[in-house]
């Protein structure tokens, strides 16, 4: 119960003290490299970016670390033996990013263990949902066509902490795909019903290559 009440508070700061959304965030270009660090309700992790690997996504996904995008946000699914699945939460927040849609583009960087790829649904889909490979997903989701669109390139790895990956709660799986627009739009129902959730409580931006 403690947990619950201390992940509603989070999101109701949050929801409180969201920023305009700006149109200049989507037009910024990302560095070469750069390291972002999670701080998890299970510990840290720290990620590495490469903008080569998928320059469009790692353009949005910079751009968003930049604004807080993911600040008090949840793995909402973590499926034994595959991904950690996170991403915004906030309906107002989704409907201002997905205003601007991330064009597809070729896998470059494979789904081993670590690596974080975007989620997606269909032909420019990517918006604000990543997911962690926790095993390795190579090469089944780097050739997978789902929507029409081949593979989910990766545009990062977890370079230390992966075991914070491996020791978030995944009971729920895939059962929380029945309650998604719960949790967009009821985030207190939502964690009624899967109140062992972790949560992402901020992620920020440590070192950065030009």
């Amino acid at each position: 119960m403690k947990q619950l009440f201390a992940l509603f508070l989070l999101f109701m700061m949050v929801s409180c003290h969201k920023p305009i959304f700006n149109e200049s965030w989507v037009k910024k270009t990302a560095p070469k490299q750069f390291t972002a660090r999670f701080e998890t309700s299970r510990g840290n992790f720290e990620a590495d970016f490469v903008r080569e690997y998928s320059p469009l996504a790692v353009d949005r996904f910079y751009s968003q670390i930049k604004h807080h995008a993911y600040d008090h946000t949840l793995f909402y699914r973590v499926r034994p033996n595959y991904v950690a699945q996170f991403g915004i939460s906030d309906s107002t927040s989704i409907k201002n990013w997905n205003k601007y849609k991330v064009p597809d583009e070729p896998v470059l960087k494979p789904n081993e263990r670590g690596a974080i790829s975007f989620a997606r649904s269909g032909k420019d889909s990517r918006d604000v949902n990543l997911f962690v490979n926790i095993s390795n997903n190579s090469p089944r989701l780097d050739t997978l066509v789902a929507g029409g669109v081949r593979g989910y390139p990766a545009i990062g790895k977890v370079s230390s902490g992966m075991n914070v990956i491996d020791s978030l709660y995944n009971g729920y799986s895939d059962a929380v795909f029945a309650e998604f627009q719960t949790m967009l739009h009821n985030r207190a129902a939502f964690l009624q019903k899967f109140p062992k959730l972790d949560s992402i409580n901020r992620v920020y931006l440590i070192r950065k290559k030009k």
